[in-house]
């Protein structure tokens, strides 16, 4: 079973899709359209990043789903296909898109209002853990009296990510220390993403899906709420249902994966910038091996 795996925020660079833009059909078909939904140049933003506009998750998340897109739209041209589709936080949206859920077009009016709600959310953090297990990092939290922050990613056996008040995420970093992790990493994000800090956002972003009609899925897709396929078929009700839950609930990316091995994984191709995805399934397959 081979999977295609779709990458999320933190993946993004400065000259991502230089190479696509012009080579890609369905780019040169619907640049001006693009365009016109989000109100800049996406090549610009993507290959000049004017004003450091690349980092804010307004900006990140239509730019990183369009070059995703573009990515897969290559493999197909090249003959490549999935058995199953994965994508981690925003990459879930790639998967769905790729699965048939909905087109390039309204893809893209989708992110950008979840870029835009998220980036409106202000206040908190992310951290990253790493060198701990989640067990050990959550009882660490608890013997050093530390509340009010969620797991925001089970990316990996020993790298989490928390979210939550920017106080309790100091707090963390100097009991985690202290209990043996070998990095706390503070994430460039202006606010706790994937926690229950997201509510509202999470509220607003179910009201706008409604607004659109979502295909059945032709191709399996894994869920980052549930870190289990959707059901065969999956109608619009469960995809909207589940992306509106995505917002303020964990990444549950080292359970996908364990399933994904489960059931018949053989071969991971990630279709984006970088190889973020690739190095957490790597750690992912050692621990599992072990």
């Amino acid at each position: 079973m081979h999977v295609f795996l779709f990458p999320g925020q933190g993946s993004q660079y400065v000259g991502m899709g230089a190479d696509l833009f012009d080579a890609v059909d369905e780019f040169v078909s619907h640049e001006a359209e693009i365009d016109a939904i989000l109100g800049y140049s996406l090549r610009d933003l993507c290959l000049n990043d004017p004003d450091g506009r690349l980092k804010q998750t307004a900006f990140t998340q239509p730019a990183l789903f369009v070059v995703n897109a573009l990515h897969l739209a290559r493999a197909r041209a090249e003959g490549r296909q999935a058995d199953i589709l994965a994508g981690h936080s925003l990459g879930e949206f790639n998967a769905l898109h790729a699965a048939g859920a909905f087109d390039l077009l309204d893809g893209v009016r989708i992110v950008q209002k979840r870029g835009a709600l998220m980036a409106r959310a202000t206040g908190g953090g992310m951290a990253a853990v790493l060198g701990l297990t989640v067990e050990r990092l959550e009882a660490a939290l608890r013997e050093a009296g530390v509340t009010g922050l969620d797991v925001a990613n089970y990316n990996a056996p020993t790298q989490t990510v928390l979210s939550g008040p920017e106080a309790a995420i100091a707090a963390a970093e100097r009991a985690l220390t202290a209990a043996g992790a070998k990095m706390v990493v503070r994430l460039p994000v202006s606010a706790a993403f994937h926690s229950r800090y997201m509510a509202e956002a999470a509220a607003e972003f179910r009201a706008f899906l409604r607004t659109f009609r979502f295909r059945d899925l032709v191709t399996p897709v894994t869920c980052n709420v549930t870190g289990r396929p959707y059901p065969e078929g999956a109608a619009d009700g469960i995809v909207k249902a589940r992306l509106g839950e995505q917002v303020a609930s964990p990444v549950r990316w080292h359970e996908t994966i364990l399933w994904l091995l489960d059931h018949g994984a053989h071969s991971f191709e990630e279709l984006g910038p970088g190889k973020v995805l690739t190095r957490l399934n790597q750690q992912i397959d050692v621990a599992a091996a072990a």
